[in-house]
């Protein structure tokens, strides 16, 4: 199954490069029910330049990509040989080649139209050909790397090639139909109903095209048409708890025969599912309906993206009317890395415990969801706890670093310059607190908006450098390193939040590329112990208990994530900045990232 995903990912790398906007009856969207519980297409061309720019990304990150691929691959290996032998050859179809000679050499068409959606949650994908000899070709080499031919089946007058997943009760398909490649991951004895609707022999009473539904989404949220995204998990969410989708449940009677092989326990025991999952899971749903996202600007300078998550009206409400007076939080920061996160306990406090007397008053009775109902439970008596000062007059916390130096040992402590802000509605009586738990700090004397004040040298050389303190009306803040106490004073008195603002970040790409090396380093360090002692989830256990099968995930393991490190570096290669921000309006949340490239 995860190879499956990889493959239609590695499909999708022209997805932001194709179109979908005209009521050409073939067109992707055409063949997308009304009522898929999520898709994501592309509603107009990107010219030639942004095109281009795309491609040149694409192709900094594709080895790396590869690299990935390959490790998934020999992860798998031992379970699956067949699936890791085609993965192999897949990674090989792009060894020395760029995204765009690929393409041409498959047969896809990088201006042409795409569609990812769901027959219920069965994903489908399908892309238009440029050629579709090509792609016909570039399956068989797929197969002459492989060592075998893929199964052929013929569904009337149409064929489709499959490979089953056995372990997961799943089967890939990939067919030629018209001018479009298909991809799906369908389960293992899919209904000849289900094939036809994802080969297109049978078109969805009401499509997505007629439907209109991204395009009308689009325009509301201020999304640009090359890339639209829609999740409706008032859909989604019955079907994956119910086990009624076909998709899942396959998945799930592979899962439970395989259990049924070691345990002993009936499959029909473990299939048994309640009634009650359905609706509670709507209604768990109903909380927060859908999500969406698109591109808001996209060109060889900006990648801009905006994610919107619909939540119910009295969540919405409780916050979309709220300012939060955390200093920092109402403008945009300009140190390297910046990050303001409002937590207004009062207000969360009120929320949540509503949330855990309405868990209380109906708790779930759906053996899938259950857990939650101990867990509201403890939510409701610990925001009583929650009211007790100072944490109860919190508001939340800032973080700005102005220099960050990794150790010259990976397990040691980076060296750091910096500002932390505290928000509270009773800064007095935070420090108060703070002073009666830390002794030390008792002999300092401060006042509201006076002169930042050294901490005691026995604090301050716990990080081996100067440190201050200083209180506003509504913060308490700390500098650490040379010359921060000269920023205090202003950093109290940045704008507070506007009205529903929750977060706010900067982070340059300077600061963004030492953060991965750090915890490139980390990963490093955990992968040498693991290897070390010879198992990679249980350091505790001797080396001489392993097998075989742990040093070749040990060495997976890492191999997948030396490449995701060697992704994310790459394209931090090339940032110049990433700013973000969250606020919360009378339809829900609203997340947008501003990516600024160089």
């Amino acid at each position: 199954m995860r190879s499956t995903t990889r493959f239609m990912a590695l499909g999708l790398t022209s997805f932001v490069l194709a179109a979908c906007g005209h009521k050409d009856k073939d067109a992707p969207l055409a063949f997308v029910p009304a009522d898929t519980p999520y898709v994501v297409a592309n509603l107009d061309v990107l010219d030639d330049d942004t095109r281009k720019a795309l491609l040149t990304q694409a192709d900094t990150q594709l080895p790396s990509q590869l690299a990935q691929l390959n490790a998934t691959a020999d992860q798998m290996a031992q379970k699956d040989p067949d699936g890791a032998r085609l993965m192999h050859a897949l990674v090989a179809e792009f060894n020395g080649k760029t995204i765009e000679t690929f393409a041409q050499n498959a047969g896809l068409d990088l201006k042409g139209y795409s569609a990812l959606y769901g027959l219920g949650l069965a994903p489908v994908l399908r892309i238009g050909l440029s050629d579709p000899k090509a792609f016909d070709g570039f399956i068989g080499r797929l197969e002459t790397a492989y060592g075998k031919k893929l199964d052929v089946v013929s569904l009337g007058a149409q064929s489709y090639r499959k490979y089953t997943f056995a372990a997961s009760g799943t089967q890939a398909i990939i067919a030629m139909v018209g001018k479009q490649a298909v991809l799906s991951l369908l389960p293992a004895d899919a209904s000849p109903a289900l094939l036809r609707q994802a080969l297109g022999l049978d078109r969805p009473e009401k499509s997505l095209q007629d439907d209109g539904r991204l395009a009308t989404l689009a325009k509301a949220k201020g999304y640009q048409n090359w890339v639209v995204g829609d999740l409706d998990l008032t859909r989604a969410l019955p079907m994956a708890i119910s086990g009624t989708d076909p998709l899942f449940a396959s998945i799930i009677k592979a899962h439970a025969a395989a259990e049924s092989a070691k345990t002993g326990e009936p499959v029909a025991n473990q299939l048994q599912t309640s009634p009650s999952c359905a609706p509670e899971a709507a209604r768990i749903a109903a909380r927060v309906p859908a999500v969406s996202f698109g591109y808001t600007q996209l060109d060889t300078g900006h990648q801009n993206v905006r994610f919107d998550i619909a939540l119910a009206d009295d969540i919405s409400k409780a916050f979309s009317g709220l300012k939060v007076e955390l200093p920092g939080l109402g403008s945009a920061g300009t140190a390297p890395f910046d990050v303001s996160i409002a937590l207004p306990i009062a207000q969360l406090r009120t929320f949540w415990s509503a949330q855990a007397d309405a868990v209380t008053a109906h708790p779930f009775t759906c053996p899938a969801l259950t857990d939650l109902n101990d867990g509201f439970a403890k939510l409701g008596p610990a925001m009583q706890k929650a009211a007790i000062p100072p944490f109860g007059d919190m508001l939340g916390l800032r973080i700005v670093l102005d220099t960050l130096v990794p150790a010259k040992d990976a397990t040691g402590m980076p060296t750091f310059t910096g500002r932390v802000v505290l928000g509270s509605n009773n800064p007095t009586g935070l420090l108060a607190m703070s002073q009666m738990m830390v002794p030390a700090l008792a002999q300092l004397k401060l006042t509201p908006n006076g002169p930042p004040v050294p901490l005691p040298k026995d604090m301050a050389s716990m990080l081996g450098q100067p440190m201050w303190i200083a209180l506003g009306d509504k913060a308490i803040a700390i500098g650490v390193g040379a010359g921060e106490d000269a920023q205090l004073a202003d950093t109290l008195k940045a704008p507070t939040g506007d009205t529903g603002r929750t977060g706010r970040m900067h982070l340059s790409g300077a600061m963004y590329m030492t953060w991965l090396q750090l915890m490139e380093a980390k990963a490093d360090s955990l992968s040498a112990t693991a290897a070390a002692l010879g198992k990679s989830d249980d350091p505790s256990i001797d080396a001489a208990d392993s097998s075989p099968e742990d040093a070749t995930q040990i060495a997976a393991d890492a191999a997948r994530s030396k490449a995701q490190f060697a992704a994310m570096k790459a394209q931090a290669a090339r940032v110049n900045s990433i700013d973000a921000e969250t606020h919360v309006e009378a339809d829900g949340m609203v997340i947008t990232s501003q990516t600024t490239l160089k």
